[in-house]
């Protein structure tokens, strides 16, 4: 009995007391026409939104002109499944063709995502940061080797001009020759040479082709270019390395600070009810390229496995890159999978949550819209299952198959030994699981009708 029944009941209870005692009714009538009524608080049953309606998109790969269903993703490569076995494949090796069919989903539970950000952001090699450090770094090796040439250059000039009549250290002096622009541009030479040269001399070294190190800096024995103090070729390299700080810092003019942003920083918590023992993100992003025609548009597919997740928050941190400098965000998808199957979560599109019954109505319904003029048996689809029947079947119990009598709404009538359901079985907590699962019911000509199916608890997977 409902609870609209009982109230009724109660109702008619009360009606014949009242019946019966009418001086009694009146008396008390009489004695509370001055109070105010009483009122009774309202009594709303609300059942627990157990599924998630949701858009979601299914992802296929088009290799060799076929379409294979995405099963997993390995670090950021796709895995598909062609003839039972895992294949790896790679956007690295060659540019894949990806099908992405937007549809609703249904998915018992959800998974919770907070602190949802996403910001542009910059490759490794694009970072200001970065090309700010390597630039200093090329700067300061620069330096170090300019400091050295004239080192040396100085000392080859205070050895040559000794009057001390150390003739043989000023000839020494004059054959150091390992930091002249001679020495390096003659270095740069053979070094060409040594791959690209066209033959060899007769003395046994490779001629050289014209090389394309071109001279830059005057010999270091041209006249002028050693009575420069040392002190002077310092502070000219430092007042440099300061001009081209500026120019490529993080001046508004910079060369660095106006690369643009080239990639999207995605950072979220994200937890589940539900273990996802083999879960990735894919992202969908949609942007204008900067620089092209209005209403161009180019889309962006990246994926990401992640760390199990469970109950407990865990935290996703990743750049996602392949942007043209300058992009402009269009629209943002973010979609998680667990094992090639979409994951419902907080920031699903189109999310409708939906009690156990009222899912397995949409269920009934498009399987039904779906089979239009079809004739086909009926098949167990969900349920809730009790929580110790993983042990009862361990134990060896409820092997053997059955036959269920299912009506034309999906749901069990009774279990039974034969398929003509002429020998029931009487077994309550068997027919306590049965009454648990939902069935697709059985189709004649696409109308559902009454049908019989085979169950086997060993081997159901709803």
């Amino acid at each position: 009995m409902n609870i609209a029944e009982r109230l009724g009941s109660s109702s008619r209870l009360l009606l014949a007391a009242a019946s019966l005692l009418p001086l009694a009714s009146g008396r008390l009538h009489a004695d509370t026409r001055d109070e105010n009524p009483v009122k009774m608080d309202e009594l709303v049953v609300k059942e627990t939104k157990t599924h998630t309606l949701f858009m979601g998109a299914d992802i296929s790969l088009n290799l060799d002109k076929d379409l294979y269903p995405v099963r997993d993703v390995v670090g950021s490569s796709w895995v598909i499944d062609i003839n039972h076995q895992d294949k790896v494949v790679s956007a690295k090796e060659a540019p894949m063709n990806l099908k992405i069919t937007p549809t609703l989903k249904l998915a018992e539970g959800s998974a919770t995502i907070l602190g949802f950000k996403r910001e542009p952001a910059y490759t490794y090699d694009n970072d200001p940061s970065v090309r700010l450090t390597r630039g200093l770094d090329r700067a300061s090796a620069m330096n170090t080797d300019l400091i050295d040439i004239a080192r040396n250059a100085q000392a080859r000039l205070d050895t040559e001009k000794m009057d001390n009549g150390l003739v043989g250290a000023a000839v020494l002096a004059g054959s150091d020759d390992q930091f002249s622009f001679n020495a390096e541009f003659t270095a740069a030479q053979f070094r060409f040479a040594e791959t690209h040269s066209f033959g060899v001399s007769k003395t046994g070294f490779p001629v050289p082709i014209p090389s394309t190190v071109l001279p830059t800096l005057p010999d270091s024995g041209e006249q002028g270019t050693l009575n420069v103090p040392l002190n002077a070729i310092t502070a000219g390299n430092a007042a440099a390395g300061y001009g081209s700080q500026t120019a490529n810092g993080d001046e508004p003019t910079g060369r660095v600070a106006t690369q643009g942003f080239d990639a999207m920083e995605i950072e979220f918590d994200i937890s589940s009810p539900k273990p996802l023992h083999n879960p990735y993100v894919v992202t969908m992003t949609r942007f204008h390229p900067a620089n092209s025609k209005p209403g161009f548009v180019q889309n962006l597919v990246y994926a990401q496995s992640l760390n199990p997740i469970d109950a407990r928050l865990g935290r996703v941190h990743f750049i996602e890159g392949g942007f043209p400098f300058n992009y402009q965000l269009i629209d943002f998808q973010i979609h998680i999978y667990d094992r090639g199957i979409e994951v419902a979560t907080n920031l699903a599109a189109d999310r409708v949550d939906l009690t156990r019954e009222e899912a397995f109505e949409y269920v009934r319904s498009e399987y039904i819209g779906a089979h239009r003029g079809a004739t086909l048996p009926a098949v167990p689809v969900m349920g809730n299952l009790p929580a110790d029947l993983p042990v009862k079947l361990n134990e060896g119990r409820y092997e053997q198959p059955f036959f269920v009598s299912v009506s034309k709404e999906g749901l069990a009538k009774g279990i039974f030994t034969d398929a003509d359901c002429r020998s029931p079985i009487n077994d309550p907590y068997l027919a306590s699981v049965v009454g648990r699962i939902r069935f697709k019911p059985a189709l004649a000509h696409g109308t559902a009708v009454d049908g019989v199916t085979s169950l086997n608890l060993t081997k159901l997977t709803i």
